[in-house]
């Protein structure tokens, strides 16, 4: 099935080379993946997931790990931004 995973801010660097700059890149995922083995297959450090969204909606830290992607799935990723 397939997703688009979108990273911002720094994260942005844990795409492949040709889709930092577009902030997103489609993937094929098998049927049952969860948030947790998205975020695990980029290596996105734990401490930098910070507000996660699919299709919009807020996805708490605790329903990540067993959150089931479904194909067409947007997967928008931010790391915790400081501003001033």
């Amino acid at each position: 099935m397939k997703i688009t995973l979108k990273l911002f801010a720094t994260l942005a660097d844990y795409l492949p080379t040709q889709d930092k700059y577009t902030h997103f890149v489609d993937l094929d995922v098998a049927a049952g993946t969860t948030i947790g083995e998205v975020i695990a297959q980029h290596q996105l450090p734990e401490k930098w997931v910070h507000l996660v969204l699919v299709n919009g909606s807020y996805v708490a830290p605790e329903q990540r790990l067993a959150y089931v992607l479904q194909d067409g799935d947007v997967l928008a990723i931010w790391p915790p931004i400081a501003g001033g």
